[in-house]
């Protein structure tokens, strides 16, 4: 009865395989990553007995698009697709009476009956089509539990801190490798595989890699505020940081990433402007500029003293005379050219020969017989006479104001 029941198993099983299979795989949702195939079986169809795992010669696979099929038997991958369209199986491992010369298809169907009648009437082979959802899979939340040491980098006004930032956003990423990631992860699945089975493991490696990511845009000089700005950096600098987990490992790759922020303790942010403000004060003209700032605000300040506006202001000069620099000198040194530049060149006005000569003539006779043209005699010191005039008075002074009625000179 044993080998009877075998043989009625194996002929029945082998003639349900006989009829063609159309296997196909709905649209797949953003949290299917991979689905087994199914066969399309409508109510009238006489192809209801036929085994799951058996796909017969000549049968049609369908692959839409944003999906990739792969077929496995004996659970080793035979076949792949990637383009969408229809595909015929051909295989001469499960033949039908349906698909090719039927003479040959006969014979090979009695050998087929003959291997199943040695299993009992079972088939001892396992063919499957997979279909894998190849589309961006997006919305993948993230934040960072804990502060990330990041690296602020000015080589233009030599700022280097460090400094703790934090950041949340969302990122996606894609199977890239499909069969990595039917060896590596998934398998031989019996219905559909879920990104919640591999989600948390995801996250916390992406969460790893964003320190030494980052620690690239740092190396880029790229400041804490303007990470945001810098999507497409971050994404090539998270990529080569997963490429060893994600993308040899499992054939994924990150798509897109989006910070929704990028925050700084107070303190930090506070000491980086401080920093910034102290550079830019190393430019001679803009300290010199900022003196001239404070000096007005002390004025206004002075001004207003409620012991009056000369105590003010002889304060302001205490402090003046105790030291530091003026603005004078700032801007002067700002003229100056700076270290392996060219000097300014000093515009040179051009005279004329008679105003030349003129200047040559101007000058005055100091009582020791030398001619100077300053205030002060180049050979005893002596200082210029002050020229005389006549009042309106009629009185004639030599200085600035007349001897007789006290008016200025004019």
């Amino acid at each position: 009865m044993g080998l009877m029941k075998a043989a009625m198993a194996a002929a029945g099983s082998t003639l349900a395989d006989q009829w063609k299979e159309f296997f196909y795989c709905d649209a797949l949702s953003s949290d299917v990553m991979v689905a087994k195939g199914q066969k399309r079986v409508g109510g009238k169809s006489s192809n209801t007995k036929g085994n799951d795992n058996i796909i017969s010669q000549g049968s049609g696979i369908a692959v839409a698009d944003g999906q990739c099929m792969i077929i496995v038997e004996q659970g080793k991958i035979v076949e792949f697709a990637s383009e969408p369209g229809e595909y015929t199986f051909d295989s001469s491992t499960e033949p039908s009476i349906f698909a090719g010369n039927l003479s040959n298809a006969i014979l090979a169907s009695f050998d087929t009956f003959a291997i199943r009648f040695t299993y009992g009437g079972s088939t001892g082979k396992d063919q499957r089509v997979y279909y894998f959802n190849t589309k961006e899979l997006m919305d993948n939340k993230f934040g960072t539990p804990n502060p990330i040491p990041f690296r602020v980098v000015d080589s233009r006004i030599g700022l280097d801190i460090d400094v703790s930032l934090r950041c949340s956003g969302v990122y996606s990423y894609k199977i890239a490798d499909p069969i990595l990631f039917y060896t590596n992860v998934c398998g031989n699945i019996s219905n559909v595989f879920t990104r919640d089975e591999i989600e948390k493991q995801l996250k916390t490696e992406f969460l790893s890699a964003l320190q030494p990511a980052l620690a690239k845009l740092s190396a880029m000089e790229i400041r804490p505020n303007q990470i945001v700005a810098h999507n497409t950096e971050l994404e090539d600098a998270m990529n080569e940081a997963l490429s060893q987990k994600w993308a040899a490992t499992r054939g994924l790759k990150i798509v897109s990433i989006a910070l929704g922020s990028v925050t700084l303790p107070d303190e930090d942010a506070e000491m980086i402007k401080t920093m910034q403000r102290n550079a830019a004060l190393t430019n001679p003209n803009m300290a010199g500029a900022t003196l001239v700032a404070a000096q007005a605000d002390a004025m206004k300040a002075a001004a207003g003293n409620s012991a009056g506006a000369m105590t003010g202001f002889m304060g302001m000069g205490m402090a003046a005379q105790a030291g530091g620099m003026n603005a004078q000198n700032l801007f002067a040194m700002g003229q100056q050219p700076m270290m392996g530049q060219p000097a300014p060149q000093q515009a040179v006005p051009q005279q004329t020969a008679p105003q030349q000569a003129t200047s040559q003539s101007a000058g005055w006779t100091c009582s020791c017989g030398t001619i100077n043209s300053g205030n002060f005699c180049s050979n005893c010191g002596s200082p210029k006479p002050s020229a005389d005039w006549i009042c309106s008075c009629g009185t004639k002074n030599s200085g600035k104001f007349c001897s007789n009625c006290g008016s200025p000179r004019v």
